[in-house]
């Protein structure tokens, strides 16, 4: 199997965090990892958190263990998870990879058919790393439809204006309050001639 691994991009970064259900079934993610190192740095306890079972198939579990095996034990890709100083230097190595914070950083790993959507943290006493997994062509296309923004329309569906996936907008009621919100990008079926996104 051959694995590739990458920094993120700023639109893939949000995959690393749980979705709303209707982005999650869209992107085929079939769940998330999570683990540790121990107090001590050494170790790796990990749990799982499933969501899409009927995608858990071999071929995927094949291709996580290839994964996390290959962080953990394999000089080739930096030995990212042997313990929590390898996973330090690994992420102050490639800063342009981290939040603003430089507490998280994001890679993705591709294997044939899956994705793997990695964001780790080298702080002790925190969980070290959560890892997305999503069918890789159902996220591919998500992302690549989402790079086309979510629109706002009138009654008329005129476009009004357009905003990236992510982005966030203010509404004002008439009592005079305002709240923002988060807005991201959802697939509509296409008998929908004027949909291309919505707002969570």
């Amino acid at each position: 199997m051959e694995l590739y691994i990458r920094k993120m991009t700023e639109p893939e970064r949000m995959y690393t965090y749980t979705q709303s259900q209707q982005i999650r079934m869209q992107t085929g993610n079939i769940g998330y990892l999570r683990a540790d190192l121990d107090s001590n740095g050494e170790g790796f306890f990990s749990n799982w958190n499933g969501f899409r079972d009927d995608l858990k198939t071999d071929e995927f579990k094949n291709e996580l263990n290839a994964v996390i095996n290959a962080l953990r034990f394999d000089s080739r890709f930096g030995d990212i998870l042997k313990n929590r100083k390898a996973l330090a230097n690994y992420c102050y190595s490639n800063l342009s990879a981290g939040d603003k914070e430089m507490r998280n950083f994001f890679f993705r790993a591709d294997m044939e058919k899956h994705s793997f959507m990695l964001r780790l943290n080298p702080n002790k006493g925190e969980y070290n790393m959560y890892c997305y997994c999503y069918r890789k062509d159902w996220l591919d296309h998500h992302l690549k439809s989402a790079e086309r923004g979510i629109r706002f329309i009138d009654p008329d569906y005129n476009e009004m204006f357009r905003i990236p996936d992510g982005g966030r907008i203010k509404m004002s009621f008439p009592d005079g309050t305002s709240e923002e919100q988060t807005c991201r990008y959802i697939l509509i079926h296409r008998s929908n001639p004027h949909g291309s996104g919505s707002y969570s």
